[in-house]
């Protein structure tokens, strides 16, 4: 049961297929408002992924800065989705 995941995106595919999408902050690997790495926080992000896996669920991570701007989350995202369709043999 997934009562207490919090997840960016979730997508369900056909074929049972469950994939998330995640957007790191820095409040995923530090404290103090971004000042501070915080190995622990990190060890939560890589535990929570791992259950994830667990489940049966994919779990795909971008930083922050990846998707800042809009033209670059744009250009991410157009390289990335028909890959990740094609790789979960996704059709239109």
């Amino acid at each position: 049961m997934l009562l207490r995941s919090r997840m960016d995106f979730l997508l369900l595919l056909p074929h049972g297929q469950h994939v998330v999408l995640e957007i790191d902050g820095s409040q995923h690997y530090t404290r103090d408002y971004g000042c501070t790495p915080d190995a622990a926080k990190y060890a939560e992000t890589v535990a929570a992924d791992r259950d994830l896996k667990l489940r049966g669920y994919e779990v795909f991570r971008f930083g922050h800065d990846e998707l800042k701007r809009f033209d670059d989350a744009q250009a991410l995202m157009w390289l990335f989705l028909p890959n990740m369709f094609r790789h979960f043999r996704v059709s239109s």
